[in-house]
């Protein structure tokens, strides 16, 4: 644990000490503005009513291109500029500089995230709210951005391109939220077993967050973030092993 809180303040403090974090997160906000109260897209005020819907529902779709813009940089960086040779030679456990470098990320996402405050704010002024719904939302949209980091950091592991990181995880995320689709069922469906059908709808991210979203924290959602989380972490840890071994 001293290891991996090591590496997460090394990394979380790395962040801030370039004007990229700033930049991602005024991106972020404007987005997540823009999309919300927006007359053709979020349409917030038009709606009349007291909740963040059009808000949380373009999470999903921002992540897919914000989330591998962070992503990209947690270990191709590290591989283009040579010190992951240097972190590698460390007495650190692999699963620590993992840990590190993904809790650190995902506390940065968290903060960008915090930051959109006032739109709660904005609701409660307006109406009344339901804001355990939106406690649950905020859960669910931190969730999958943790799932799509974990991701990210997998792919980010296997290239020495920030861009071709970024170009891989934004497809393996959008595959994720793709599988939620109806027409995505509806193809299995017609010629895949019932098993395999479920199978794929049950891999979903959009799916599982659309019901957390809603106010409804079902133990299956939670458990398909954690494990999407840890399967990817996993897979990260053995990749820079096997870099490591090489």
């Amino acid at each position: 644990m001293p290891a991996t809180l090591s590496i997460f303040k090394r990394e979380l403090t790395g962040y801030f000490a370039t004007p990229v974090a700033y930049v991602f997160i005024v991106i972020f906000l404007v987005l997540t503005g823009v999309f919300t109260f927006a007359t053709e897209l979020g349409g917030f005020y038009e709606r009349g009513q007291a909740d963040l819907q059009p808000f949380f529902g373009f999470h999903p779709w921002l992540y897919l291109f914000l989330i591998p813009a962070l992503s990209m940089r947690l270990w191709a960086e590290e591989r283009r500029g040579g010190t992951i040779e240097l972190l590698l030679t460390l007495p650190v456990p692999t699963w620590a500089a993992v840990g590190g470098k993904f809790l650190a990320a995902w506390a940065f996402a968290g903060i960008a995230l915090a930051l959109t405050f006032p739109v709660w704010i904005t609701v409660n002024i307006l109406g009344d709210p339901d804001n355990g719904a939106i406690v649950t939302a905020y859960l669910g949209s931190l969730l999958m951005a943790g799932g799509f980091l974990a991701v990210g950091g997998t792919i980010s592991a296997m290239t020495k391109s920030q861009v071709i990181a970024f170009v891989c995880t934004a497809v393996a995320c959008f595959l994720l939220l793709l599988t939620g689709f109806p027409l995505v069922q509806d193809f299995f469906a017609g010629w895949a077993p019932g098993w395999l059908t479920e199978t794929v709808a049950g891999l979903s991210v959009l799916t599982r967050f659309d019901s957390i979203s809603k106010g409804v924290v079902a133990l299956r959602d939670l458990l398909y973030f954690v494990s999407l989380i840890a399967v990817a972490l996993a897979a990260t840890g053995i990749v820079i092993d096997l870099k490591k071994a090489s």
